[in-house]
């Protein structure tokens, strides 16, 4: 299995099926991706409705068939836009796919979507709790610390991606402690140094994490790692 990161919070995983995860891609300064890369998605997730996560969503699935999966609200909004193909879920659901099983995580953010200069509901953010392949991978979304999270340890999560970037969402110190309720094998940190209002020392969070003796990637984006 494959991990392709493209920037901000958008990641590509390669198995059996294809996903990409929140593609904020086009109006991403820090995107690095080729669109080939974009034609043998099978899903597509996102975990909230704001720009920088729903991004180009409906146009890559119009195009490459690609299912959506997202919140109940995010899934009627796109179906209205002329999405094909969705499946609504909400926070706290499992739902068994052709390729595993996937579950809502919660997670403490907004989700409005923004349309003709209005905001419409997006329903609830969240994350998403992956099991393909007997791997477990956890994105987190945009959120802030909960107490919420000591409940994935149970999980014995393969690899974490975790927001650092502060303001909108945890900073370097609240997300190690994520970490430390999680204990997952790998984190990749993500949502950092797009623009100025998330800058993040990415360095000190990988020396905090690997002093819990978990394993800390940092992905550039364009970089790939396998699992």
């Amino acid at each position: 299995m494959k991990i392709k990161f493209f920037g901000h919070s958008c990641f590509k995983i390669q198995s059996e099926k294809n996903f990409i995860i929140d593609p904020f891609l086009k109006s991403n300064p820090a995107a690095k991706y080729d669109e080939e890369e974009l034609q043998d998605l099978d899903y597509i997730l996102v975990t909230h409705g704001h720009d920088d996560h729903l991004g180009d969503t409906l146009e890559i699935s119009k195009k490459y068939g690609a299912t959506v999966i997202s919140n109940a609200e995010i899934i009627n909004y796109l179906v209205m836009n002329g999405l094909e193909k969705g499946h609504p879920m909400h926070v706290g659901g499992r739902t068994k796919f052709d390729f595993g099983t996937l579950k809502m995580t919660n997670a403490i953010h907004g989700s409005g979507i923004t349309n003709n200069n209005t905001i419409i509901d997006g329903g609830n953010p969240g994350g998403f709790l992956i099991n393909i392949e007997g791997k477990k991978i956890y994105h987190a979304g945009d959120t802030g610390l909960t107490k919420d999270m000591e409940l994935l340890k149970k999980e014995e999560i393969d690899v974490a991606m975790i927001p650092i970037g502060g303001n909108f969402v945890m900073d370097v110190e609240d997300a190690v402690l994520a970490v430390k309720m999680i204990e997952p094998k790998m984190v990749i940190p993500m949502h950092y140094d797009t623009w100025d209002i998330i800058k993040a020392d990415v360095k000190s969070f990988k020396n905090k994490v690997e002093s819990l003796n978990i394993k800390c990637e940092i992905m550039n984006p364009g970089d790939s790692l396998t699992i």
